[in-house]
Parts: structure tokens; C-alpha cells; sequence
């Protein structure tokens, strides 16, 4: 395994999850809602979690309608590093541009961070395709796993300095917390941009035979979709399962990206402990992750999950009756960090048992696509519940969450695992 790993186009393809994790971490979940949350300081706090939330919302819906398109795209056109590089850059423009935002400009870092999302997740499209150019078919668990390892290192090495920097900017030379926080976007932006070229470099791009121009490869990526929508809807185990995830992971992201946000604005909590707490949660999910591996292994992955959804409906409870304190938020952080990389991890496993063994790559296209459709709804309902519930608040917005939480898990535990295997078994021989 060790040769496999250190292989040049191995590590240098999974290099580039060390270097966009830094956007999720630092940006995404860490400074970013923060950094919003002063900007947008003349704003009441139901506009400007209303904003937040609707600009989350956006870009995922906008990711999840290209997605196949720009899949197809890639897969025939035989374009992918370059797709990924114009994506990634976007990103770290984006990122970059965020240092330069003052008070009062809440607009402009909200357009530069929807954008900048826009570019992590298009990036991500081409990085998991490019797979298939660094790995036989046999190899493709661990190094997906290896990758997964490192961005959660890299990420979370990143986040662990620029909370040192934050919390001491006079260490670095820094004039305040605010100078700290526009250096942290800058070193995200280096980070990201640094760290992509080992796989520009380190990678060969598999050629595509028969090469497409854009517009057939547009038409025939909608064609399969179409052809994957009618066979998934024949598989009803499946089915089930597949809305059920799409409504359970929209909020394990929403809870992600509005984690901080709703600590700081809603609440009024520490900036340092929200921040500090979100590193806390990078490096116990990692850990939780494999030991949820090991549960699901002796349990199955639904039940498994279904532990996970439970303490996540718990946690919201927490958060919406008793999360008062820095402290508090730690637990909270804690909590979640133990079941986060649990959930999504066996979800994936899970899904692979439900599908035909001869359509992997076109199925897990297909639960690609259904996981960038997420973080749509949540955001949605936490924006429109102080709105159009009378007596409701911020606060009581993210009970809206459980609602994702309890539907999801019923589907996910009338799923029949045996007889999906079976149904899947049978298009097989079909």
C-alpha cells in the first residue's frame, strides 16, 4: 500500500484535496460566516442570516444543475485538467479578492463568496473524474481514501495557523484579528493555487478516444442522466434511499456552513471559541470517521447512520434550547465532529450495495450529482422561518433542520438493504 501511495501521479493528484481543503476549512465553515457577520453588522440579523443563507442555496443549485453537463463535457471532450484549473482559479481569485472587502460591503463579499464556492465545487467535478488516470479500477477505494486523508490534514493545518493567527496576530506581525483574517484568505488563496500544481504537473490525462465537441457531449450527457433517472426509479429500494439521503445530507451541509454563522450573529458567542471549535471538529472527524467504519462493519452502515442522524437531531435540540456559552459551543462541535465523517462516509457505502456492480462509475455519477442538489433546502428553510412562522426567531430557525433530520432517517430505515442488493443483482444479469 505504501508504494501505491507515494506513486508521483497518486500524490500528486491527491495534493489537490490538500490544497482546495483549505477553502472548506478556513473559508467555508471557519472565517468566512465571521468575517460576513461584520461586514453585514448595519443589517438586523434576520436580513443578513436571510442573505447568507440564500446565497449558500444559490451557488449549490447552480453547481447541481451543471454538474452533468459539465461531466459529460469532460468525459468526452477529454478536457478535464484544464476544466479543473479554470475552476479552481476562479476559486482562488475569489478568495483572494475577500482580503480587500471593508465594513459596509456585505454584498461584494457575499458575490465573491458564492462565486468562490462555485469554483471549489466545479473544480471538484474534474478532481474526481481524474481518478481513473492515476488507478486501476482495484486501487480505487484506498487512494479515494487517501485523498479524503489529505484534506483533512491539509485543511486542518492551514485552519490550525490561521487561528493562531487570529487569536495572536501580534506573532505574525499582524496589526489586529481583522488584518489576520485578510491574510488568512490570502494564504488560502496560495495554499489552493500552490498545492494544484503538483497534479498539472504530476498527472497524465487518460486520452479520450472519439473525441466530442461540445454540444454532442452536452446532449449525451443528458441522455444518460435520463437513462440513470429511469433506471434508478425501477430500483425502488433505491429510490428510498436516495431521497432519504438527499434530505438527511442537505443537513449535515447546512449545518456545516452555518455552523459559526449562527454561533456569532444568532447567538452572540465568542468568535475565537466558533472558530477554535470548528478546528476541534476537523481533527475528531477524522479519527470518528474510521471508527464509524469499524461500527458499520459490525452493525450495517443504515443502522450506523441512523445513530449518527440521531445525535445530530440532539445536537440541534442543544443548540436551539441550551447554547449559551463558548464553552457550550465546544461540546456542540465536538458532538458533531464525532458523527460527521461517520454519516457520509457509510452513506457511500451503503449506496454502493444498492447499485449494479456493472454500472458503478454512471450510478455514483448519479449520487455525485444528488449530493451537490444538498445544502439547498436547509439553508432555504433557515432563511424563511422567522419570516413566515409568527412568534418564531433566528434562533428557533434551526429546529427547521430536524424536520431534513427525522424524514430522511425514516426513509433511510424503511430501506430494505437486502432486497435493494437483490433488485440490483437482477438488472445486473439483465
Amino acid at each position: 500500500m505504501k508504494n501505491i501511495l507515494f506513486r508521483k501521479p497518486v500524490l500528486s493528484w491527491a495534493l489537490y484535496d490538500w490544497a482546495n481543503s483549505a477553502f472548506a476549512t478556513t473559508v467555508m465553515a471557519g472565517f468566512f460566516p465571521v468575517f460576513y457577520s461584520a461586514l453585514s453588522s448595519d443589517l438586523d440579523a434576520q436580513d443578513s442570516q436571510f442573505w447568507f443563507n440564500m446565497t449558500i442555496a444559490g451557488s449549490s443549485i447552480l453547481v447541481a444543475i451543471a454538474a452533468p453537463l459539465l461531466g459529460a463535457i469532460a468525459d468526452r471532450v477529454g478536457s478535464r485538467k484544464k476544466f479543473l484549473v479554470t475552476f479552481a482559479m476562479m476559486g482562488v481569485l475569489m478568495v483572494a479578492g475577500l482580503a480587500w472587502v471593508h465594513a459596509g460591503m456585505w454584498w461584494v463579499g457575499l458575490l465573491l463568496y458564492g462565486l468562490g464556492t462555485i469554483g471549489f465545487s466545479g473544480a471538484n467535478i474534474f478532481y474526481d473524474s481524474m481518478i481513473v488516470d492515476v488507478s486501476g479500477e482495484d486501487e480505487f477505494d484506498i487512494i479515494s481514501a487517501y485523498g479524503y486523508a489529505m484534506g483533512y490534514i491539509g485543511g486542518g493545518l492551514l485552519f490550525a495557523l490561521n487561528v493562531a493567527m487570529v487569536t495572536k496576530p501580534e506573532l505574525f506581525g499582524l496589526a489586529d484579528a481583522s488584518a489576520a483574517v485578510s491574510a488568512s484568505f490570502l494564504s488560502v488563496a496560495i495554499w489552493w493555487a500552490v498545492f494544484t500544481v503538483p497534479l498539472l504537473m504530476g498527472v497524465k490525462e487518460t486520452p479520450t478516444e472519439h473525441q466530442a465537441t461540445a454540444s454532442q457531449a452536452i446532449r449525451e450527457g443528458l441522455a444518460q442522466l435520463i437513462n440513470t433517472i429511469r433506471e434508478v426509479r425501477e430500483l425502488k429500494v433505491l429510490l428510498t434511499f436516495l431521497v432519504g439521503y438527499w434530505l438527511y445530507i442537505d443537513a449535515v451541509n447546512t449545518v456545516i456552513k452555518t455552523a459559526v454563522f449562527f454561533g456569532d450573529r444568532v447567538l452572540n458567542l465568542p468568535q475565537e471559541s466558533l472558530v477554535t471549535a470548528l478546528l476541534v471538529t476537523q481533527f475528531v472527524a477524522f479519527p470518528a470517521a474510521l471508527f464509524f467504519g469499524w461500527l458499520g462493519k459490525k452493525i450495517g452502515p443504515r443502522p450506523a447512520i441512523l445513530i449518527g442522524l440521531a445525535v445530530y437531531i440532539g445536537a440541534l435540540f442543544y443548540a436551539w434550547r441550551w447554547l449559551d456559552t463558548g464553552a457550550d459551543f465546544y461540546k456542540l462541535a465536538i458532538a458533531i465532529g464525532l458523527v460527521q465523517g461517520g454519516v457520509q462516509s457509510l452513506s457511500r457505502s451503503l449506496y454502493a450495495r444498492l447499485i449494479p456492480k456493472s454500472k458503478t462509475a454512471e450510478f455514483f455519477g448519479f449520487f455525485n450529482m444528488v449530493g451537490k442538489f444538498a445544502a439547498i433546502i436547509g439553508p432555504l428553510l433557515m432563511a424563511m422561518v422567522p419570516i413566515v412562522v409568527a412568534g418564531a426567531d433566528e434562533r428557533d430557525s434551526i429546529l427547521s433542520l430536524t424536520l431534513l433530520f427525522v424524514i430522511g432517517g425514516f426513509l433511510l430505515w424503511k430501506v430494505d438493504v437486502e432486497a435493494g442488493m437483490k433488485a440490483a443483482q437482477e438488472m445486473d444479469h439483465e
